[in-house]
């Protein structure tokens, strides 16, 4: 089992279906010497400078985590110094995140995976300005979701769902009641407040834990129009909860849901009220009179 890895240790993301490292080998032991892939090697050794001694972390996305230190800098060698296999948790956290214009939905998934999004879904919503593109807008994403997984030194990246409609939200919602999940929609409009619901992750996490069966929490965010009232009686009528996370309105921008989502994932959440409806902000983002 690895040990608790220091935040200032960087994290690069193998490839295993690209990059020449067995990773999924059983010859991975303390003291084997790999070749870095060429482009980590370069993000290491001229972007960040790494030398001889330094320590890093290599994953494969899925769960492993390899801390090495490197051996050669300028042949691109690390002695692996210990490895292990991160599980999952058995409380996931999916994103739905309605497609935005000007790379706002982009950061809103970036600022998800790192504070410990499992499963993002991009959303076509009713009012999206923005349209998604098979093959163009899904590889950004990719990009957008890797970049946040090395950043927050995650050893797990993101999965990244097909685009749906709002219908597909709807078969969303209707199976999650079939399992016993909960689909949260954000919205400005909604009578109930984040503290109303409360009770009811606590309760499927205390549910998830006790029987070690994998349940999700879901949350829908809209685009900068917001969700349309069809939608939301859409989502509702199959099943989501609905709330609002505050009664203050900071300039939009589509963004990570609250980090009091799931108590049991983060220990930390930000200080004072978070603002409303299907946009959520982020105070460390969204500066006064900033865009």
């Amino acid at each position: 089992m690895c040990s608790l890895v220091s935040m200032t240790e960087p994290l690069f993301l193998l490839d295993p279906d690209h990059d020449d490292v067995p990773v999924n080998s059983d010859e991975i032991h303390a003291g084997w010497i790999l070749t870095l892939p060429p482009h980590i090697r370069r993000h290491a050794v001229q972007a960040m400078r790494l030398q001889s001694g330094d320590a890093l972390t290599l994953s494969d996305g899925k769960g492993l985590r390899l801390r090495a230190t490197m051996v050669d800098p300028e042949q691109g060698t690390a002695e692996v110094v210990e490895f292990g296999r991160a599980q999952q948790p058995v409380v996931r956290l999916n994103l739905i995140q309605a497609l935005a214009k000007n790379g706002h939905d982009e950061q809103a998934i970036d600022m998800a995976t790192q504070i410990g999004v499992d499963t993002v879904i991009p959303w076509q919503a009713d009012r999206s300005i923005a349209k998604w593109k098979a093959g163009r807008t899904d590889r950004k994403w990719r990009q957008v979701l890797e970049a946040a997984t090395e950043q927050s030194r995650r050893c797990w990246t993101p999965e990244l769902g097909d685009c749906v409609s709002s219908k597909g939200i709807v078969a969303i919602c209707r199976r999650a009641c079939v399992h016993g999940e909960l689909v949260i929609v954000l919205h400005q409009d909604a009578t109930r407040s984040w503290h109303d619901i409360e009770e009811s992750i606590a309760a499927l996490s205390d549910r998830c834990l006790n029987d070690g069966r994998t349940r999700a929490i879901t949350v829908v965010v809209g685009p900068e129009g917001g969700i349309s009232e069809a939608e939301v009686d859409a989502f509702v009528g199959a099943g989501a909860e609905c709330c609002v996370l505050g009664t203050s309105c900071a300039r939009p921008r589509p963004g990570p849901w609250p980090w009091r989502c799931c108590p049991a994932r983060w220990d930390a959440t930000p200080s004072g009220e978070y603002p409303c409806g299907a946009i959520a902000w982020d105070a460390a983002v969204v500066q006064p009179g900033g865009s």
